[in-house]
């Protein structure tokens, strides 16, 4: 379930999602004491025939019995089994759907969702193996193979889970350095799902998964992993430009290898920057010696012509 707060984001809540209350089990039980009544007297006449004390005292016998053994039926949902006890004695699993118990005899010990789980837990003040003082909260992610271990072995399923969770966060915590902890927290989720799911198993439980979801560090550390962070930016950032003008310097060697040993080309460039500068509507340009005279000499655009129809004038 997600929960918004005043500024419309979402807050994650562990509350469960209410279910609706399911009444069929009680319609069924009581749908077989109605037709058990209505039917008894045309299957044991004899009881309509009993009167006074006895007759009493036989009829509520017929009605408890079939009373107790209407709640003997019982029914697990799809996502639950049932671990039964004879006598104290472990039985069988049942479900999903109705079984039916032994009265006295048979008893439901504890039913398991065998569906996949979420826990919460974390680690308060542990020192990393660089000696710094961490908070780190966590997420496992559980589920129940087999039942009948984890009612019979293990008293209380869920918190031997979660504490063994985080004991071996404590374990990952204490034997890595807080850098491994912001930069690579996927080595630290599978190495403490392996520590637990190694002990697990044995109790009829798997762990699928552990994420980190925080770590607080103290604020005076925060501080200086910022500024050793920006510091990180701009070292990569000057080595990228760094490398742009390496990559830059190659392909202009190139380009001059290539006019050098074409001269039409180099023409043509010559012809395409000024054509840029006419196109962007300069009324002064600033052209190399060296082309100056090309125009001179080739009259590319007819500059040396125009001259002499002036001198004629």
């Amino acid at each position: 379930m997600r929960i918004f707060n005043s500024n419309n984001q979402p807050m994650v809540t562990n509350k469960p999602l209410k279910m609706k209350p399911d009444y069929s089990l009680f319609c069924l039980r009581l749908f077989i004491l109605l037709a058990a009544a209505a039917v008894l007297p045309f299957i044991f006449p004899e009881l309509r025939t009993l009167e006074g004390t006895t007759g009493s005292i036989i009829g509520i016998a017929v009605f408890f019995v079939i009373l107790i053994l209407v709640f003997c039926i019982r029914k697990a949902d799809e996502w639950q089994r049932a671990v039964v006890l004879r006598f104290g004695k472990f039985l069988k699993i049942k479900g999903p759907g109705l079984f039916f118990l032994l009265p006295i005899a048979d008893r439901v010990a504890q039913v398991v969702d065998i569906r996949i789980r979420v826990s919460d837990f974390s680690a308060q003040k542990t020192l990393t193996g660089d000696s710094v003082t961490v908070d780190v909260d966590a997420i496992c992610f559980w589920l129940v193979w087999d039942p009948q271990k984890a009612v019979l072995e293990v008293e209380n399923y869920p918190d031997a889970v979660v504490y063994s969770s985080k004991t071996a966060l404590r374990n990952s915590i204490s034997s890595h350095d807080l850098s491994t902890f912001l930069e690579r927290s996927d080595i630290i989720e599978k190495q403490i799902q392996e520590q637990v799911d190694k002990k697990t198993t044995e109790w009829g439980i798997t762990v699928l998964h552990i994420e980190l979801t925080d770590i607080q560090v103290p604020e005076a550390l925060q501080d200086s992993l910022s500024r050793v962070a920006q510091a990180e930016r701009e070292k990569k950032g000057r080595i990228l430009l760094a490398e742009a003008e390496i990559e830059i310097a190659k392909k202009l060697e190139e380009a001059i290898s290539i006019y050098a040993k074409n001269e039409g080309a180099m023409k043509l460039k010559i012809l395409t920057i000024l054509n840029e500068g006419l196109k962007a509507g300069n009324s002064m340009m600033l052209v190399p010696n060296s082309m100056a005279e090309e125009l001179k000499t080739r009259d590319v655009f007819g500059l040396a012509a125009l001259n002499e129809l002036k001198k004629q004038n």
